[in-house]
């Protein structure tokens, strides 16, 4: 298994295992339009933030990757991220996306009218950076996504970051399991995520951070 950062000619292979290296965890599919989530959660970070992303290769294969962030506050935001992607590929032909998009309409109003929190980033000195992880199935439990950890907190170290976050789902307990593992611990409170539903349940948004 080999860890390195990304390089141009990694931009094809990416985009592939982009659409699926989540398979079988509660976040496989937002909207269900791979190009237009792509341009929210990988693209962005192969243009703006080349340095902060790192692959594992195995075989010559790309089977994993990590997209970050150093400085959350430096980077668009996702709601900016997915209103352009919207409006660059309107996916709505896609049930899925319509579905989805109405019911986080839905799920935002009902929060609204009952006072109750949901789901959003977070900008904390504390914890600057931010990152996303994904790990092809079969190359889970290889090491590779501790591999690409490794890599990202070396950089950060690098770069006198004194902090990371992330977020994730409280419904993906072996992903929680692993970030606890890598030294990330839970921090406030696990509100629902607006849209989404994992086997006809709502989420539940879990952030978690570290210290350097």
């Amino acid at each position: 298994m080999q860890i390195r950062t990304f390089s141009e000619n990694d931009r094809t292979g990416l985009r592939v295992l982009f659409a699926r290296a989540g398979q079988g965890t509660p976040t496989e599919s937002l909207w269900g339009h791979t190009d237009s989530e792509a341009a929210v959660y990988l693209d962005p970070y192969m243009d703006l933030e080349p340095a902060s992303l790192f692959v594992a290769e195995h075989d010559g294969a790309l089977v994993g990757y990590l997209t970050g962030c150093i400085d959350t506050e430096a980077f668009p935001s996702e709601d900016t991220l997915i209103t352009d992607a919207l409006r660059r590929y309107r996916p709505f032909r896609s049930r899925q996306a319509v579905t989805f998009f109405g019911r986080s309409m839905l799920d935002a109003a009902a929060a609204a009218i009952c006072r109750t929190p949901t789901a959003g980033e977070i900008h904390d000195p504390r914890w600057p950076a931010h990152l996303h992880i994904n790990v092809a199935p079969e190359a889970r439990g290889t090491g590779a996504a501790a591999g690409l950890m490794d890599a990202w907190f070396e950089h950060l170290r690098s770069e006198q970051v004194p902090g990371c976050h992330l977020q994730t789902l409280v419904e993906n307990a072996r992903a929680a399991r692993f970030f606890e593992r890598m030294g990330f611990a839970p921090h406030g409170s696990t509100p629902p995520v607006p849209g989404l539903r994992y086997e006809g349940a709502r989420v539940h948004q879990l952030t978690m951070v570290r210290s350097f």
